[in-house]
């Protein structure tokens, strides 16, 4: 096998890829990059056996065949090497295959796994697909994914549930201590309706943080596995079993008490009291309707105190409420600054709801701990 390809194009391969290698599995071969030179076309495979990722590139290939390669090792040598072009031949005798890598001012031989024990990659009947705005999904699954459980001993709460109906899509994510939802319009002309899946969280968070020159990413899926294609890249994923959460039935019809403010104020203001807070993430939330003032307050182990006040809008009733401040702190990053908030309270041991509105509407369920 004889191919050159530019140092920047292969870099950009590796990086995707590699996100399905298994650095520390006991099998060489699931460690190792696929990488097929055909038809003017440079293929790269990756596989841990729950994930598999397929990438395809230009290349000038000059004698075509198959290799598996150290994905570690090979990842190593293209980014360090220039912005060139890298030609790899291989060779075979009696004992081993190797491979040169080669560019304007370096060489490399590397030994050669055998292609013929690189696991298949898997082909897909999917039951339903569905193609979306790349940017605004990864913006939707940015404000869900830290909502991810990764408790292990429940999958099902590692997922990330989405809907498509109505040309509005859905993302919902719980770990059992918070819900998180948002939800926006697509702006086409065809009715995109009756999708839903459970995306594994920490995949579906992956595949959209990989560089993409499309604008849109198809998502996939049958009974055992999930599907994501954007341009050249095609990744696979084994599907969650289970039935996700009836979450609906968790966030409140009305509240007792509601208050509306800045993000940026809030979060300044979280920030400020729980620096002395080393021990506990607990911060007191009291709410005084009569002064429309929202009261944050922290004690440290050795009896520090923090307070400071916020002045907002408050209907309904005053209220004292304590939170794990860094599932807020959390919350708020999803928000981003200059955003105005509305907090939802009914009473001192149900769920805090913060809400805001705009091209993507976001809420925010969190349970108080005890005051």
């Amino acid at each position: 096998m004889i191919f050159s390809i530019q140092q920047a194009s292969l870099a950009k391969a590796l990086s995707i890829v590699s996100k399905g290698i298994s650095f520390n599995a006991t099998t060489p071969i699931l460690t190792g990059i696929y990488l097929s030179a055909q038809n003017g076309t440079l293929e790269l495979q990756s596989t841990d056996l729950t994930v598999s990722v397929r990438c395809k590139v230009p290349a000038n290939v000059e004698e075509e065949g198959s290799i598996v390669l150290s994905g570690k090792t090979l990842n190593n040598i293209v980014k360090h090497l220039g912005d060139t072009a890298i030609t790899f031949s291989t060779t075979t005798d009696e004992i081993s295959s190797t491979c040169l890598i080669t560019s304007a001012f370096s060489k490399f031989s590397l030994i050669v796994l055998n292609p013929d024990e690189f696991p298949s990659f898997p082909e897909v009947q999917l039951d339903q697909t569905v193609e979306l705005p790349a940017t605004l999904l990864s913006s939707m699954v940015e404000k869900v994914y830290k909502v991810t459980s990764k408790d292990t001993s429940r999958p099902i709460l590692s997922g990330i549930y989405m809907t498509v109906e109505n040309n509005v899509i859905r993302l919902v994510a719980t770990d059992s201590f918070r819900l998180a939802v948002c939800d926006t319009n697509i702006e086409t002309s065809a009715i995109i309706q009756g999708i839903s899946m459970i995306l594994p969280g920490m995949v579906f968070h992956d595949v959209l943080s990989i560089p993409s020159d499309t604008n849109t990413i198809t998502i996939g899926s049958n009974e055992n596995q999930i599907v994501f294609m954007f341009g050249d890249t095609t990744y696979v994923a084994r599907k969650i079993e289970g039935q996700f959460p009836a979450y609906k039935n968790l966030i409140p019809s009305s509240c007792a008490t509601s208050v509306s403010m800045l993000s940026d104020d809030f979060s300044g203001a979280l920030r400020r009291v729980t620096t002395i807070s080393s021990n506990t993430s607990k911060v007191l939330c009291r709410i005084d309707q009569e002064k429309k003032q929202f009261i944050l307050s922290t004690t440290s182990s050795d009896m520090s105190k923090a307070t400071e006040a916020l002045s907002v809008d408050v209907t309904g009733n005053s209220l004292d409420i304590a939170l794990n401040y860094r599932y807020v702190e959390d919350c708020m990053s999803a928000i981003g600054p200059n955003t105005k908030i509305q907090l939802d309270l009914n009473a001192t041991m149900q769920p805090a709801v913060f809400k805001t509105w705009g091209t993507i509407n976001y809420l925010y369920l969190l349970m108080p701990v005890r005051m």
